[in-house]
Parts: C-alpha cells; structure tokens; sequence
C-alpha cells in the first residue's frame, strides 16, 4: 500500500456500475491481507471483476463484536480493508464496533471516498439540497415507519433515506398522509441500466411507479423536498416581525431570508418581499 505503517481502510465501492471505482480503491484493495465485508458472495463479485482472489472476512451487526476479537492480531500487525455491499462502507451498514476498536488500538484510519447511493440520489432528485438530513433504512413495520415519518415530516429540509422494494409502495401510501404538499423524488437501480428517477407530489409518483411492474424492482432512495407554503398571508409573516429586527440587526438580509424560512416553512421570496417592506 502506498501509505506507510499499518492501516484500515474503509473503501468506497460501486453501487451498481463496476466501472464506478477508483484506482487508488483498486490498488489498496489489492495490497490488502484482510479484506473485511458485509456479504463475501457480494462482495466476491466485484473481487472476479478485478481478477482478484482474496480471503473475505464477513462482519455484520451480529457478529462484528466477534469478527473484531478474532482478527485482532492481525489487524495490529497488518491492518484491513473495510468494504460494504455496495457505496461508501458506514452509511446504513456494519463496521462502527471495528472503527472504534482501531481509535481504541491505535490503528491509523483512512477513507478511501467514492460511490454513494445519497449523493447521485440528491443531485438528481431536481430538489434544493445544499442542506438535508439522512435517515438511512426506514424500520421494517409500517408502524413504526409510520412513526419515524410523523417525525420526519417535523424537519424543514430536504430528507433522505432508503426503502426497499418490499416497502417502497406502502412507505408512499404513508407519505400521502404526511407529505401531501412537499415535492420528492424516488431513485431506483442508480448507476444501473435500468436506472429511473420518479420526481413530483407523492401521489403522481406513487401512480407513476405502479404502472409498470418493473419499477418495483430494485433498491430506491426515496428524497423529500422541503416544506414550502406558497399561500401565506401576511399575517402569519407578522408574528415573525420582531425575531425578524431582532436577527437584522446581526444578520445579513440573505441569511434572515434563510433562518425564517427554515423557522416557517414560508417561501423565500415572500420572505424576502415582507423584510423589505417592514424595513422601509
């Protein structure tokens, strides 16, 4: 490995298109006596691909106290890669309990950036994300999905997070509820062939996705745009004229725009054209 002393480093890999990954994640892969992985039969793909023949380590949330113990010798002497199915290893996926043991050791980390099913999803989605919130795998029950997205729909930011196929449909049917005025986009099959970007209210998008069966296929990353009331009278703007002077007079008028938006919901340019008004 080109870095000196001893290492784990954690490895972007691709999402979908093999092509997607870097030299410099091939060449440590490469270097590497321990390759440490979520699912080795996965991960064995991508191995072939490269003409690689490696012994994989499986760690996942079960095991990974476990795998940490077993490996540890090894990890101090000769170090690891740490790679996930797919994307960026961390995000969604095993590999905490190994990070800190290496803080905990001594064991330089590193990353190794590159693919992430997030970023691709939100530069797509044609939604405002120069801030928003990720919340990884939505729970398993429609219940608590339920829940999660009662207290989703609290935050005024665009939001992320990953759905599986066998719960894309019932998620929107709950979203329908909770989401009724906000724009999102849904992403399936990213950097795939059959990649495909829903965009649009939660209803055209859950219509659009059931009619074709294929579109239920795959992994989706579903994004929802911020709250944006568009009919708002000025009367709801007047409760905000006294935080309004109060911020003016440390703020610039673009950041006041921003932090009331982000307080009301309100869109900016209502917002802008109301603190022009009280100002004059």
């Amino acid at each position: 490995m080109s870095e000196k002393g001893v290492f784990l480093y954690i490895v972007a890999t691709p999402i979908g298109n093999l092509g997607d990954i870097s030299k410099r994640a091939i060449e440590i892969i490469t270097a590497s006596h321990n390759i440490i992985c979520e699912n080795p039969k996965h991960s064995l793909k991508l191995l072939n691909n490269l003409g690689l023949k490696k012994k994989l380590i499986s760690i996942h949330d079960y095991n990974e106290k476990k795998v940490v113990e077993k490996i540890e010798l090894d990890l101090k002497n000769k170090g690891g890669v740490l790679i996930s199915d797919s994307g960026s290893p961390l995000i969604s996926d095993p590999g905490f309990k190994l990070v800190q043991f290496c803080i905990e050791n001594n064991i330089k980390i590193t990353s190794i950036p590159g693919p992430s099913a997030i970023i691709p999803a939100l530069q797509l989605s044609g939604l405002p994300i120069n801030e928003f919130s990720f919340f990884g795998f939505l729970p398993k029950s429609e219940n608590k999905i339920a829940d999660l997205l009662s207290e989703v729909s609290k935050v005024n930011q665009t939001i992320v997070f990953f759905v599986s196929k066998h719960r894309i449909i019932m998620t929107l049917k709950l979203m329908e509820q909770k989401f009724k005025n906000r724009k999102i986009s849904v992403s399936k099959e990213l950097t795939k062939i059959n990649e495909k970007v829903f965009r649009g209210k939660v209803s055209d998008v859950k219509k659009e996705i059931l009619q074709n069966d294929q579109n239920l296929k795959g992994e989706f990353v579903v994004v929802i745009g911020e709250q944006v009331l568009e009919n708002t009278s000025d009367n709801e703007l007047e409760k905000y004229t006294d935080e309004i002077k109060r911020l003016l007079s440390k703020f610039s008028l673009t950041d006041v725009v921003q932090i009331v938006h982000k307080l009301s919901g309100i869109n900016k340019n209502k917002v802008y054209k109301w603190i022009l008004n009280i100002k004059d």
